[in-house]
């Protein structure tokens, strides 16, 4: 007999639901896109890549600068908080750029390595580097904006109420981690209950700073959900911001959304910027 372990799904069907990497089959070409763009555009800013914030190994920022006076993005690398790097997603600063933002593309300490109230200190952390020294930069250190992509969503958010964050740009994101701790994915992670509850957007107060929540509409059913509650639940509450679900976009081709200058998580970017 088939066990139910959350909501509908049995121990498979649960993994499934959340594993991302094989439900897009083309993930691992996507992926090598990915790194190929990003190398072409590290390659003109090779004096700001890997700017240590921390004394911890993956503790570094890429800064990308924008023009003099305008705001910070801050990007979060997404992986389930034990995958990826942020030198994949060096790509992504094409879209802000063009804006005039100065971009900061976030590494922090994967899992098993770093627990996650551990990793969400790394991202505020790398904040309070960023405040206390972008001006050098020319940024405008007084509006951070932060986005992150799966995981790196859920980071963002996490990390609203820290000092002259302006909103958050949260894209294919994870906002209830219960069926994260029933899942493969927790074997790295070992969530425990208090961490559940107090690291989970959807169970936490929500911060009143305005919130644009995108996923793709051909992402699994479950990040579709995730993302639909987490803003109808800001909307209840009635705080500022946006819902968009990107028709054609899987989990990974949402990002190219942020890349092109004319893409829709651009425009939304601009848009919360000046909400």
């Amino acid at each position: 007999m088939r066990e139910i372990i959350y909501r509908e799904f049995s121990q498979e069907d649960l993994d499934a639901a959340y594993d991302n990497t094989r439900a897009v089959f083309e993930s691992a070409k996507i992926l090598e896109g990915f790194e190929v763009r990003s190398a072409e555009i590290a390659a003109a800013f090779p004096d700001t890549m890997d700017i240590p914030y921390g004394t911890l190994p993956r503790e570094k920022i890429d800064y990308f600068p924008g023009n003099p006076g305008s705001p910070i993005l801050v990007f979060i690398h997404g992986g389930y908080w034990q995958m990826r790097r942020k030198e994949t997603f060096r790509f992504l600063a094409k879209g802000p750029l063009s804006l005039g933002f100065h971009v900061a593309s976030v590494g922090y300490t994967l899992a098993p390595n770093a627990s996650l109230p551990e990793i969400v200190q790394e991202i505020r952390s790398a904040l309070d580097f960023l405040r206390k020294n972008a001006g050098r930069f020319a940024a405008d250190v007084s509006r951070i904006f932060v986005s992150g992509w799966s995981a790196g969503a859920h980071l963002a958010v996490s990390v609203l109420s820290e000092k002259n964050v302006c909103g958050a740009l949260a894209i294919s994101g994870i906002y209830d981690l219960l069926p994260i701790s029933k899942s493969y994915l927790n074997k790295s992670l070992s969530l425990s209950e208090c961490e559940i509850q107090n690291l989970s957007p959807m169970r936490s107060p929500c911060i009143a700073k305005p919130v644009v929540v995108a996923c793709g509409a051909d992402e699994l059913p479950e990040l579709r959900r995730q993302s639909l509650e987490f803003a109808e639940l800001r909307s209840h509450e009635r705080i500022p911001g946006y819902f968009a679900e990107l028709p054609g976009k899987n989990h990974f081709s949402i990002l190219e959304e942020l890349e092109n200058p004319n893409g829709i998580l651009t425009l939304l970017l601009r848009i919360l910027s000046v909400s």
